[in-house]
C-alpha cells in the first residue's frame, strides 16, 4: 500500500514536472494585412489638375478601388507623347487633331468623350483691343495684333496652345514682335503672367474660373463655337504595342469617368467655389457632340 501510494505521489511529481516544460503556444494574428495598392499611371492636361477636378475625382476612385493613381501634369502634346512612350496607363487631355493622330498610329485605343467646356479669351477689364466687339476668334486676334498689346502665348504644345495657333492661322496672322510672349508654361502661369503684364491670352473656361478672384483680367470673349469649343476625351494606352501597361485598371478607370458618379463629380465641380460648375460632362452635353 505504501509502495502504490509512493508511486502515485512520484507520478504526480512528474506530471508537474513535464508540464511545466511544456510552453505556451504562440498566439496567431489572424487578421489580414491591408493589400498594397495598385498604381495607375495618369498622364493628363494641366488645366483638369489647376481647376482642382482631379483631387476629387481621383480620390473617389483610388478609395473605391484601392488604387493610388500617379498623376503626371502636362500640357496635351507632353502627355500624349508620354502615352505614346508607354509611360503611362491613361491619358485624359483636350486637342481632337492630336488624339486622333495617336489613335491612328496605334498607341491609343477606347477613346472615351468625358465632359467639355469652351475656350475664352481674357483681358484687361479696359480692353484696349475691344475684342468685346469682335465678330469672332480671328476677328478678336486680328484686334488684338493690330493694337499690338501685350498677348501671352503658352507655347507648350498643349491643346490650349494647338487652339491659339489654328486661330492665328485662320486670321492668316503669324504673331511675331514685343507684343507677343511665348512663356511655355502650363495655363495657371500663363494666365498670372497675362495678369502682370496687363495682357491678353487663351484659356480654357475651367482654369480661369478657378483663378478669377486672384487676377484682374476679365473674359472679354467667349462667342464662336467653332473655334472655342474645347472637349475633353479619356484614352487607354495600347496594350498591345505596350504589354506592360495596366489596360484593365485603365478601362475600369475610364469607365468610372463616364459613370453615373464620375460624371455627377464632373457636373457639380466648383458649384460651390464658383457659382457655376467648370465642365459640363457627356452626360449633359445633348446635341454637342465631339469628334
Amino acid at each position: 500500500m505504501k509502495n502504490l501510494f509512493a508511486r502515485i505521489i512520484l507520478v504526480s511529481v512528474l506530471v508537474s514536472l513535464f508540464a511545466g516544460c511544456i510552453q505556451q503556444a504562440p498566439t496567431v494574428n489572424t487578421t489580414t494585412a491591408p493589400t498594397v495598392p495598385q498604381e495607375l499611371r495618369l498622364a493628363t492636361t494641366t488645366s483638369t489638375c489647376d481647376t482642382g477636378l482631379l483631387d476629387v475625382l481621383n480620390k473617389k476612385f483610388e478609395e473605391a478601388n484601392n488604387v493610388k493613381i500617379l498623376t503626371v501634369c502636362e500640357g496635351t502634346g507632353k502627355a500624349i507623347a508620354t502615352g505614346e512612350l508607354g509611360a503611362a496607363d491613361v491619358v485624359m487631355v483636350h486637342s481632337v487633331p492630336a488624339e486622333l493622330k495617336a489613335v491612328a498610329n496605334g498607341s491609343f485605343i477606347n477613346r472615351t468623350y468625358m465632359m467639355y467646356n469652351y475656350f475664352v479669351i481674357i483681358g484687361p477689364e479696359n480692353d484696349p483691343a475691344r475684342i468685346k466687339n469682335a465678330s469672332n476668334a480671328t476677328d478678336a486676334f486680328r484686334r488684338i495684333t493690330a493694337k499690338q498689346s501685350p498677348f501671352i502665348s503658352r507655347g507648350d504644345d498643349s491643346g490650349t496652345h494647338k487652339m491659339e495657333l489654328s486661330i492665328w492661322k485662320a486670321a492668316n496672322i503669324t504673331p511675331a514682335g514685343t507684343w507677343y510672349q511665348s512663356v511655355g508654361k502650363g495655363m495657371g502661369d500663363t494666365i498670372t503672367t497675362a495678369d502682370i503684364k496687363n495682357g491678353y491670352t487663351l484659356s480654357d473656361r475651367g482654369t480661369y474660373l478657378a483663378m478669377k478672384n486672384k487676377i484682374k483680367l476679365r473674359i472679354l470673349f467667349e462667342s464662336d463655337q467653332k473655334f472655342l469649343f474645347n472637349p475633353y476625351h479619356v484614352m487607354a494606352v495600347n496594350p498591345t504595342k505596350f504589354p506592360n501597361v495596366k489596360y484593365d485598371l485603365a478601362m475600369k478607370y475610364i469607365n468610372y469617368v463616364i459613370s453615373p458618379q464620375g460624371q455627377d463629380t464632373i457636373r457639380n465641380y466648383g458649384k460651390d467655389k464658383y457659382g457655376d460648375g467648370l465642365f459640363v460632362p457627356e452626360e449633359d452635353a445633348g446635341n454637342v457632340t465631339s469628334p
